[in-house]
């Protein structure tokens, strides 16, 4: 498991910890560099050195960046927000967002925009509070790692130690895969494994019970982002603690941060009077979702509801190296370990691609600039964007939340701040290029999405032939049954959940379906033969989507 630091020494509050853990050609580099007079320009944040044979300082070649820094460069981007914010609202239109900038342990700025819900029209201000969504992940980061700075859990505990009647569908896997590789999503687990079965109705241990049943990839070098995975390792590590996960949150950080207006536990936002509603894009209009996201069972992933003041002290803590108050408080090493590399995210298409990768909890990658970038987003497809970006050379960081389905903006936003803190102008056309990406996940699921029914379909079976309860290990059991002379599929928990079948063509039927993980328009095709029944929508990583009749 590479959670190893491998190199530079960190500096916090203007003092260097101690030991180069470089490797010796890193060494040789940076005295080659100074005995031929090199000149290299890094950024504001104190750097690492070390004496040389003649007893220069010699700097760290992996910390040289290839720009260097503007004068004032955060003082001058946070003068621009406020015109980059509205050019990001005049051009999506979302209802509210609220951004906040961190420069060392001074704030400088935080601020509200928009509204909390088009129906009220009640304004967002720094203290509204938003969900997170998948900027949960790297919040949890933080409170593992304070656990493993108190010597609770490691990185490298087992996800079964702590967690009884977890498996997987290899027993080596179950015994071996560890919070680490949960929380790197490289423990084989299929992409969102569990995600459909929360729409479904399933709780959090019924989710975990259906891990086993459920294809792996190859163990610890596939890359597979994971929600279920990453709570199965964070629940493990809380029952180390003694805790569930939302008291541990808040006993480790919430609380001793001062993030008043945060928590883990859907029941506080519900009961919050400044929090926002989700908004989702209908006939080009922003409206109210469909159903407000409650993410409890996935807590650890995409729980968390914050406000962008809150986040402000945590996003301190991250800048001052797990230092409050000026005193240790997460350990350095626990927390260099999150933002180490542990498994490619977006490996490269050419030679010259920079390469993404991900630690535990954190998007990790190097900007134009030749500056480490640490990040993360979060979406809710019923309404919510989140976006956390870090550049630790600059000593600055900026979070960005709306409260409308992902388009990308929250993230070109914040790219475009990061632009100018390092070129002092923006660079490249963000809002296209992350629009672009974002406009396809809106695409609405299923081989019929768009296409007409046969004009002469063959006729069925005839309907009750087809009725009967059908098995599927990961997602079943599901139940057909006549009702007025169409066919109904209950699925979920006691059959909370129904759709009506839509004859298509032979045994052949269809459905429509919204939820957060469907698009609006997405269609399934539902296909009878014999004792098998074929669910496309259920035809995914996680199963064949194959359901057979007891």
């Amino acid at each position: 498991m590479a959670t190893t630091i491998t190199r530079g020494a960190v500096a916090r509050r203007g003092r260097t910890s101690p030991g180069w853990m470089v490797a010796v050609s890193l060494v040789a580099t940076a005295a080659l560099l100074a005995a031929c007079g090199t000149d290299s320009t890094s950024g504001s944040s104190p750097s690492s050195s070390a004496a040389g044979s003649l007893g220069e300082e010699l700097q760290n070649p992996a910390q040289v960046v290839g720009v260097p820094l503007p004068d004032n460069a955060v003082g001058n981007a946070v003068g621009k927000l406020d015109g980059l914010v509205q050019q990001v609202l005049d051009s999506t239109k979302i209802p509210g967002l609220a951004v906040a900038v961190v420069e060392g342990d001074q704030v400088r700025y935080a601020k509200g925009f928009g509204v909390t819900d088009v129906e009220t029209g009640a304004k967002v201000d720094a203290n509204t509070v938003f969900p997170l969504a998948s900027l949960s992940k790297p919040v949890g980061s933080s409170v593992i790692a304070k656990l493993v700075t108190d010597d609770v859990v490691a990185w490298d505990t087992p996800v079964s130690a702590n967690l009884p009647g977890f498996a997987l569908a290899d027993p080596y896997v179950t015994r071996t895969v560890t919070i680490a590789d949960m929380y790197s999503h490289r423990s084989g687990l299929p992409d969102h494994a569990g995600d459909k079965l929360e729409d479904m109705g399933y709780d959090r241990q019924q989710i975990f019970d259906r891990f086993r049943f459920m294809p792996l990839s190859p163990y610890r070098i596939t890359y597979d982002y994971t929600n279920f995975g990453l709570t199965a390792g964070a629940v493990s590590a809380a029952n180390k603690a003694g805790k569930d996960w939302a008291t541990l949150s808040q006993d480790l950080l919430y609380g001793p941060l001062g993030m008043t207006r945060t928590s883990s536990r859907y029941a506080d936002f519900a009961g919050r009077s400044n929090r926002v509603v989700g908004h989702v894009k209908v006939d080009d209009k922003w409206v109210r979702t469909f159903k407000q996201r409650e993410p409890d069972a996935q807590s650890p992933a995409g729980g968390v509801t914050s406000s962008v003041d809150d986040l402000t002290h945590w996003m301190k803590l991250l800048l001052a190296n797990g230092a409050l108050a000026g005193r240790d408080y997460i350990g350095e090493k626990p927390l260099l370990a999150s933002w180490t590399p542990q498994i490619a995210l977006s490996p490269p298409t050419s030679p010259d691609d920079r390469t993404s990768s991900y630690g535990f909890g954190y998007n990790l990658g190097v900007t134009a600039a030749g500056r480490t970038q640490i990040s993360h987003s979060g979406a809710f497809g019923s309404g919510a964007a989140t976006n956390l970006m870090m550049l630790p050379s600059a000593n600055t960081a900026i979070v960005v939340l709306s409260n409308a389905s992902p388009i990308g903006a929250v993230e070109a936003l914040g790219a475009e701040f990061l632009d100018i803190v390092q070129f002092g102008e923006v660079k490249q056309p963000w809002q296209k290029l992350f629009g672009a990406r974002f406009a396809q996940m809106e695409v609405p699921s299923g081989s019929l999405v768009g296409q007409q029914r046969p004009a002469s379909p063959a006729p069925s079976a005839p309907l009750p032939s087809f009725v009967g309860t059908y098995a599927n290990p990961v997602y079943g059991p599901f139940v057909v049954r006549e009702q007025n002379g169409r066919l109904v599929l209950a699925t979920g928990p006691n059959g909370m959940t129904t759709y009506e079948l839509t004859p298509w063509d032979g045994n052949t039927f269809t459905f429509t379906i919204r939820t957060e993980n469907a698009e609006l328009g997405s269609i399934s095709k539902v296909t009878f033969d014999g004792p098998r029944m074929t669910v496309e929508y259920y035809d995914d990583e996680s199963s064949d989507g194959v359901f057979t009749r007891s």
